[in-house]
């Protein structure tokens, strides 16, 4: 996709959303749009700094905040120490390493839509989140060459 168009699709998430673009938020969110990584606020941070010579961690965590409760990116808590974003929002299973600390999207396993409110033994649920934890196919590749070898 050319940068233009990026930059397009990005005020287009973001008025959609009820976010007012500004140049930060246009290229945090067109990061977000074109880096599939799950980055943290910290990745955001340092790929975006040298572009943007104004642009301070307060910025970026302010404004993966607002995303989130926009719902123009998805926040995923993976623990008190690791939170990390997903410019896709439409809903899908992530995967957490253990070993390496990448998530992943298994965008054919089965996740749980959830379209409205819905209330669920007294609860009022507004949000889904589903996630695995365990060792990726990498890293197992790596121990199995380890354990060859």
């Amino acid at each position: 996709m050319k940068e233009q168009n990026i930059r397009e699709k990005a005020i287009d998430r973001l008025l959609a959303c009820g976010v007012k673009p500004s140049v930060q938020r246009v290229e945090i969110m067109a990061y977000l749009m074109t880096h599939f990584t799950h980055p943290t606020v910290e990745e955001v941070y340092k790929a975006l700094c040298p572009k943007i010579k104004t642009l301070s961690r307060t910025t970026v965590y302010n404004t993966l905040r607002l995303f989130s409760e926009r719902n123009a990116a998805l926040m995923i808590t993976i623990d008190e120490h690791r939170v990390c974003y997903d410019g896709d929002t439409h809903p899908h299973v992530h995967f957490y390493c253990k070993e390496c600390g990448r998530v992943l999207d298994f965008m054919e396993e089965p996740a749980p839509i959830l379209t409205q409110q819905r209330e669920i033994q007294g609860n009022l649920v507004d949000e889904m989140q589903l996630y695995y934890k365990g060792v990726c196919a990498e890293c197992m590749a790596v121990k199995k060459e380890q354990k060859v070898g």
